[in-house]
């Protein structure tokens, strides 16, 4: 029973102090400091040893400006501990109190007692940062280093560099730390990618670029190569990074999937040019079945996406011909279910191009092989207008390979499935779902749908014209865009003023830039940026605006307006960074 009853008080014990955490917590959020102060120093009494209770009372003591009281609670802490950290808690409490003279004697105290135990280091340093003393961080750093050698704080150095603006060392410290721990890499290319795309120096890609040539040259490593192919990904340079890479094969010819990866990253930024020239260089380069396979898959894609109908013919024979020399085999699977998409979207044989789907079905495939079998044969039976059927092989997709990418891409077609037939209730509800998914392309895509339900059901409970629209959509999904062009022309001239314009004008603009008719395209989108400028699609038709000017009509001066307009009005268009990005260099800004 003396057991029981001494659980038993614990227990409560352990309730009521999680309680009082919980209280002066939120008395300290709250800015109530005097009622916090009070229950952090009941807590340190249970708790002495508790750094975060003592950090708290004392951050207390100094908002209610009690900084006698927050010297001596320092003080008799760092006679009990004798932890070094507790000498910039001291000096910071000057500093509050403007004694800038006592705050340096005991930050520089700090700094003399690592050089007498560098192991103090973490404690100080970290003390440094976390009250944003940067540069004081930066010498308890140095300090540790000068003392023991082998202490390697090279990210944390570069990191400090960078805050302070010494985009030069920053550089230079994380591109030693990458070449001597090459694990670190990725973590340090994603430092030097928020840079190169925030504001602050604009010399900061220039320096970068620089200093990593520097490198190659002085080092023959291909490290380097890897590195400066790395950056002009990043800028969109895929015919210098395809420079690099090849002096990384030729050094090392043992694979071309990175050359490959380089490929499909040019394809999905519209660079054609790089990526046939990338592409034609691993088909040349290689015997590997599944790198031919997979550069062959790219380049037909990439050639049907801008064909004209009069070289379907054409294609369709070099699709039949690239898998009577590599067979029909789980490794030939992309170009099988190339053909079929073409046949059927394209030919529009919809029933070749499902009994290619099935034939490739029979084949020992893995489980995402079938899966993006699958995916195909839902979606031309849905081309087919056969919305159940193709909803049953979606579902299975999303069973059988749970909460993946491919899964949600699934779901992502299932309620674009919904929204075709008209049931807005269920498709609006399984794109809210999908808002959140991890892809961000599909929760992009879910977010445009669910809002344009959301939107067009409050304006109009009937639905009509989002009726209209859909059917619009889904002509377009069929590859009709001939009758889609002509249904949302009707949907304007039906629901002219109404919510739905809006949007119409951004669909239409599309299919007019899709076909090549750039003026066309230009004043949907102006439509949309005189009579719909407080709506949802007007940054969209800023950039589309922008780019077609830009790229394809050699109009930099207006190109520049427009990006502008993005860049001042709105922030937080998905837009922002790549429009800024070409405003630079349309600027002639140094950095790009």
């Amino acid at each position: 029973m003396k057991k029981l009853f001494l659980h038993i008080a614990l227990f409560f014990s352990l309730v009521c102090f999680s309680q009082n955490d919980q209280l002066a917590q939120y008395y300290y959020e709250k800015g109530d400091f005097e009622k916090a102060k009070i229950s952090f120093e009941e807590l340190l009494k249970l708790a002495p040893q508790n750094p975060q209770y003592f950090q708290k009372t004392i951050d207390c003591y100094q908002q209610l400006k009690q900084f006698d009281v927050a010297e001596k609670a320092i003080q008799a802490r760092l006679n009990t501990y004798k932890k070094g950290s507790l000498l910039v808690e001291l000096g910071y409490n000057f500093q509050l109190q403007k004694n800038e003279a006592s705050a340096k004697k005991y930050y520089n105290e700090a700094i003399e007692l690592i050089k007498k135990n560098p192991n103090e280091v973490y404690g100080i340093a970290n003390s440094f940062e976390r009250k944003v003393l940067l540069e004081q961080a930066l010498k308890a750093y140095q300090a540790a280093i000068a003392v023991e050698p082998k202490y390697n704080f090279n990210y944390q150095m570069a990191l400090l560099y960078g805050q302070l603006g010494n985009t030069e060392m920053m550089i230079s410290t994380f591109l030693d730390e990458a070449y001597a721990n090459p694990q670190n890499s990725i973590q340090i290319q994603n430092q030097l990618a928020r840079f190169m795309v925030e504001e602050g120096d604009e010399n900061f890609n220039e320096t970068l670029r620089k200093a990593l040539i520097t490198r190659a040259q002085k080092n023959q490593d291909v490290f380097w190569n890897e590195y400066l192919s790395w950056f002009y990904v990043q800028q969109k340079e895929f015919g210098k990074a395809f420079i690099q890479e090849k002096a990384v094969y030729k050094r090392n010819p043992d694979s071309l999937s990175s050359i490959v990866n380089l490929g499909q990253l040019a394809i999905e930024e519209d660079d054609q040019e790089a990526a046939k020239e990338i592409l034609g260089f691993v088909l040349e380069n290689t015997k590997d079945l599944e790198l031919l396979i997979q550069a062959h898959s790219y380049l037909l894609e990439m050639k049907i996406e801008k064909a004209p109908e009069k070289d379907f013919t054409a294609i369709n024979a070099e699709l039949t011909a690239l898998l009577t020399e590599y067979g029909i085999t789980p490794i030939s699977l992309s170009l099988q279910l190339i053909q079929a998409h073409f046949v059927a979207f394209n030919l529009r044989k919809p029933e070749e191009g499902k009994a290619m789907v099935k034939k490739a079905l029979t084949l020992q495939l893995k489980a995402y092989e079938e899966a993006k079998a699958k995916m195909e044969l839902a979606d031309i039976l849905l081309f087919e207008e056969k919305f159940n059927q193709a909803l049953i092989y979606y579902s299975q997709i999303e069973e059988d390979l749970k909460n993946d990418a491919v899964a949600h891409e699934a779901s992502l077609k299932a309620a674009k499935t919904s929204y075709f037939q008209g049931d807005f209730v269920w498709a609006s509800k399984q794109f809210k779902e999908l808002k959140s998914a991890s892809t961000q392309l599909i929760a992009n895509d879910a977010l445009e749908y669910f809002l344009l339900i959301s939107d067009n059901t409050v304006a109009d409970s009937t639905q009509t014209a989002l009726k209209q629209f859909a059917k619009g959509d889904y002509l377009l999904y069929q590859n009709r865009d001939r009758e889609a062009t002509a249904q949302f022309q009707a949907i304007l001239k039906g629901f002219k003023g109404q919510e739905i314009e809006a949007v119409t004008l951004l669909r239409l603009g599309k299919i007019y830039e899709k076909q090549g008719e750039y003026n066309l395209a230009l004043n949907q989108y102006q439509a949309i940026i005189e009579h719909h400028a407080d709506g949802i699609y007007i940054d969209e038709a800023l950039f589309f605006s922008a780019e077609i000017e830009n790229k394809k009509l050699q109009q930099p001066e207006k190109a520049k307006l427009l990006y502008e307009k993005i860049i001042f009005n709105h922030q937080d268009s998905i837009y922002f960074v790549e429009a800024r990005k070409e405003y630079r260099q349309l600027r002639g800004d140094k950095n790009l």
